[in-house]
């Protein structure tokens, strides 16, 4: 006796898969990139990434491309919305929104979104494993797939002057970035950036762990480095920002759908 005929495939045509969207408007994409912001403070927020008023994301306005929305000065990431964000011009000023921007953090976003017309959004917190990386004035070695991603494009700002407050040490923190999608500040923290906010905000989380488990790593022994060929080969396939849109989707869902008063 035959058994029952096991079930087709589905065509593939059927099944979804997200890809990021394309907008008829540029208001459309202003409050689709307003309402990715949102979401990523809010993600950050829950991460712990919050260290008083210091952290910031920023996403440029996909019509006023020398103008950024950016999270508002003192306000909690957990409790940001889309209509709480500001608009704020390449010098800082308000041009839009209730609230004050913290102008130290925004010198530096300024000089990166300047230095990179290919940058949607920059992501930088004061993190706490992505600080004790940065006092060590390390980089991220190939030691896990993940970490992979940031092989030779990750740099290092390799000086401190304290607080960041004029243009100039901005575009050296630009310059050290180059081409690049990460950067670690020494003594200070990390800085990432994306052709999306959701890539930007997927970037940082994932570098920030991959901080972690290298002080991990270190500290219970010696890891095993992947060997060039390998890590050159795992950044092509996982180290694009499509890939960091792709992997970034759950958290958006997630937060989209806990947290609906964000879209406010």
């Amino acid at each position: 006796m035959h058994g029952p005929t096991p079930p087709l495939p589905l065509p593939t045509d059927r099944l979804r898969f997200a890809m990021p969207p394309m907008h008829d408007s540029a208001e459309d994409e202003r409050r689709h990139r307003k309402e990715r912001l949102a979401g990523a403070l809010r993600i950050f927020g829950r991460a712990g990434f919050e260290d008083g008023v210091s952290g910031h994301i920023t996403a440029r306005d996909p019509e006023f491309t020398d103008c950024f929305w950016v999270n508002p000065f003192g306000l909690p990431f957990r409790h940001v919305t889309v209509g709480d964000l500001v608009l704020v011009n390449q010098d800082g000023q308000v041009v839009e929104g209730r609230y004050h921007v913290n102008q130290a953090a925004f010198t530096v976003h300024a000089q990166v979104h300047a230095a990179r017309p290919d940058v949607v959004a920059v992501a930088h917190c004061h993190t706490v494993h992505g600080r004790a990386l940065a006092a060590l004035g390390d980089l991220i070695d190939p030691i896990t797939q993940e970490s992979c991603a940031f092989y030779e494009d990750l740099a290092l700002y390799d000086a401190y002057t304290g607080v960041t407050v004029d243009a100039e040490e901005g575009r050296r923190i630009a310059a050290a970035l180059g081409s690049r999608k990460a950067l670690v500040l020494r003594n200070h923290g990390l800085l990432t950036v994306g052709d999306s906010v959701d890539a930007a905000a997927w970037w940082f989380l994932s570098l920030d762990r991959s901080c972690q488990v290298q002080l991990l790593a270190r500290a219970a022994g010696r890891p095993v480095l992947i060997d060039h060929k390998l890590a050159v080969a795992t950044r092509e396939q996982l180290g694009g920002d499509l890939v960091a849109w792709i992997n970034y989707q759950p958290l958006w869902q997630d937060i989209s759908r806990s947290e609906p008063d964000l879209l406010d």
